[in-house]
């Protein structure tokens, strides 16, 4: 590469990382839950926590490598409470909490693996997304919200849509139906978080094809460059 395209490279990433500070891109990446409390269980025994970790680092490396800032929160499980994590993410301005979801118990079936007696639901699938009413900013937060699940989608990833359907107890009305976004007044990250706040439920644990494919590594950072995109997209104002 002659020292004019190198010149030329080196000023173009220089003006991608100006714009996206300029714009103030930070985001805190929070990680669902902690050790004491890890989560959820996938179908084959594995912590939601453990899941959470590995996406929320693949969505930092995302968000670094276009030049803007990404701090993880509660990456060690030592942070147990919600209020202490809204507090660290306070310069940000974006909070992304990462979860990986299940299912309530009279849903579960039961199966052995390993020599294990585990728990599990094919019946559900897919990613869901929360925002709160209650939030500082609960327009802008919902923007977010769309821009990655209208991101999710076009990667070929499908909401789960169930937390809306009374059948399944829940009742969380939806923000985004397309975009598998729901309303969620009462998560203490989202309405406490004095930026955007958006939680994502990157899939669904207690499936046993979604678990092995949430567990891939590609998969993984496929979602964290997905992820990524659209909150870059989101808070430079862009639709």
């Amino acid at each position: 590469m002659s020292v004019w395209l190198r010149a030329s490279a080196a000023l173009w990433l220089l003006s991608i990382a100006a714009s996206c500070f300029a714009a103030d891109c930070s985001v805190a990446v929070d990680v669902g839950h902690f050790l004491e409390h890890p989560g959820a269980s996938s179908a084959r025994g594995a912590t939601e926590f453990q899941f959470n970790v590995e996406l929320a680092r693949a969505v930092q490396r995302s968000i670094q490598h276009r030049g803007c800032r990404a701090s993880l929160i509660g990456e060690r499980g030592d942070v147990s409470e919600l209020r202490t994590r809204t507090t660290l993410a306070r310069d940000a301005a974006l909070f992304l909490s990462v979860h990986h979801d299940s299912v309530a118990e009279k849903f579960l079936e039961r199966w052995v693996i390993d020599g294990v007696d585990r728990m599990y639901s094919d019946r559900f699938a897919g990613f869901s997304l929360f925002v709160s009413h209650d939030n500082s900013y609960p327009e802008r937060s919902l923007r977010c919200a769309s821009a990655i699940g209208a991101a999710l989608r076009s990667a070929g990833f499908s909401p789960s849509l169930f937390h809306a359907d009374p059948a399944f107890g829940e009742l969380r009305p939806f923000a985004d139906e397309r975009n598998g976004v729901h309303w969620f007044d009462g998560l203490v990250v989202l309405r406490t978080a004095s930026q955007p706040a958006v939680l994502l439920e990157a899939g669904m644990l207690i499936n046993r094809n979604e678990e092995l494919m949430l567990q891939r590594p590609d998969v993984r950072e496929k979602i964290g460059s997905v992820l990524a995109g659209a909150i870059m997209d989101c808070l430079a104002g862009r639709p």
